[in-house]
């Protein structure tokens, strides 16, 4: 839920998008799992970086700790790992998996500082073994993408909105008493547990601790997970969770609104009083936790997340920018309408253009509030789905403007030459690397500006041949 920088795994909701959306990759609160679809990059989720343990190990053989029931993962590719990072070299990470063992147990001194005891560390470290198959999943860097369109069907769909009505009604008491609490729209909570599990259903079966482990000793964020494996550790010593509900995607994200170890510590609460924090099994906790979690990330009660909006014929496109931030009134009188021909409920709450899908798509309008959800998540892509999954569960219609369903996702080899072709004609000073951030979208702004063309910084295959001189 929470991910220092950035944020976002959880095998839960996620493996659900590793698997439908990204050839190869993993799922909510971890600091790798959901692809950013406009930039075309996986969001770092930690700002500041940073995950093995026992003898020899091989490509084809790595032990990997599990808990009874959990199913066999994949073995290790065995090859460098594709970011180019000294640490992700092969040789350096057998050399890693083959201290496994002194690493963990090197963590001892900063487990006791935390409170955890001895017998409590020798029992939930004694059968950890590394997982190396996580050294791929980190450094996946898969060549095509997903259109934003095709993301928000796959995460909104009639039967997933079914299920989160049903949720709601049963859990209404606990919905209830969370909003009283935390000021947090119940809709927005309802919405983050069925994208990031299914509601329940995909929550990951890696243990977390295993994960965490391997990752603060392998690999290149060992720092970042060093924090989330003793995190872990912390979790199981207080008795918060049991070592069987601790399972969660790769990178160590857990329960049905995916928790990072870390973010449990800052945002878990016992709502029901019971003594333990459960936000695997217990809806109270979990509902509670999550609406704490949004609360304090900023939160703005009685505000929405955004609105779909029409831009006016001739938009200056070098206006959708996060730093653009103006009031409803001001974008008014530019022209900007809400499809329905609804007026705004606020006019002077502040608010910024998105234009996912450039000039051919919709528009939208975000608050505050979005931003919070990005907190959450630092996909711009994932948010909108939270959003409008809360819309639709709270009785709204889909959006009304089309996709440009006819565009084709540029493939990564593709985004690379983009980039190259930006460089060489001077809008485009970044390194190029197939990965689109927000440099690579205001040089194709600029580019696109220069050719008289909208500059909504989309990168289509027509632009790519334009860029070609074709």
């Amino acid at each position: 839920m929470t991910r220092p920088g950035n944020r976002l795994t959880r095998t839960a909701a996620m493996a659900l998008l590793g698997a439908m959306l990204l050839p190869g990759a993993a799922p909510a609160q971890s600091p790798f799992d959901v692809f950013n679809f406009f930039t075309g990059s996986l969001p770092d989720k930690s700002a500041a970086p940073a995950a093995p343990r026992r003898a020899t190990v091989t490509a084809q053989q790595e032990p990997v700790a599990a808990l009874p029931g959990s199913s066999a993962t994949p073995a290790w590719s065995g090859e460098d790992g594709a970011s180019g990072h000294p640490l992700m070299t092969a040789q350096a990470i057998r050399e890693a998996a083959a201290n496994f063992d002194n690493c963990v147990a090197a963590f001892w001194p900063d487990a006791a500082r935390r409170g955890i005891s001895r017998e409590s560390f020798e029992r939930f470290t004694a059968n950890l073994s590394p997982d190396l198959r996580l050294m791929d999943l980190m450094d996946s860097q898969p060549e095509f993408t997903k259109a934003i369109w095709d993301y928000l069907d796959i995460l909104v769909n009639d039967n997933r909105l079914a299920r989160g009505r049903e949720i709601l009604a049963q859990y209404k008491p606990q919905f209830d008493a969370a909003e009283r609490a935390y000021g947090v729209d119940r809709y927005i909570i309802a919405s983050i547990w069925g994208i990031e599990s299914n509601y329940s259903t995909q929550m990951g079966d890696r243990y977390v601790l295993n994960s965490t482990a391997t990752l603060a000793c392998v690999g290149r964020r060992q720092a970042y997970f060093k924090d989330e494996f003793l995190t872990a550790l912390e979790i199981l010593h207080r008795g918060d969770l049991r070592p069987e509900q601790l399972r969660g995607s790769w990178a160590g994200a857990f329960g049905p609104t995916q928790f990072m170890p870390t973010a449990f510590k800052r945002f878990a609460v016992d709502a029901d009083g019971d003594g333990r924090r459960d936000v695997v099994d217990n809806p109270a906790d979990l509902i509670a936790s999550t609406a704490n979690n949004l609360k304090k990330d900023g939160w703005q009660s009685g505000q929405t997340w955004g609105y779909e909006v029409v831009m006016p014929q001739g938009f200056d496109y070098m206006k959708a920018d996060r730093k653009q931030m103006l009031t409803l009134a001001q974008w008014e009188q530019m022209g900007v309408r809400r499809p329905n021909g609804q007026g705004f409920p606020r006019s002077s709450d502040k608010a910024y253009v998105l234009a996912p899908a450039g000039s051919e798509g919709p528009g939208f309008l975000m608050l505050n509030n979005f931003r919070t959800i990005m907190k959450y998540n630092p996909a711009e892509a994932y948010a909108l789905a939270i959003g409008h999954f809360a819309d639709r569960l709270r009785g709204g219609q889909p959006f009304v403007q089309p996709w440009p369903r006819h565009e084709r996702v540029l493939s990564r080899s593709e985004r690379l030459e983009l980039q190259q072709l930006l460089a060489q004609r001077g809008f485009y000073r970044g390194t190029p690397d197939g990965q689109f951030g927000s440099m690579t979208r205001e040089a194709l702004r600029n580019f696109q500006a220069s050719i008289g063309a909208p500059a909504d910084g989309f990168a289509t295959g027509d632009m790519l041949e334009r860029l070609r001189g074709r």
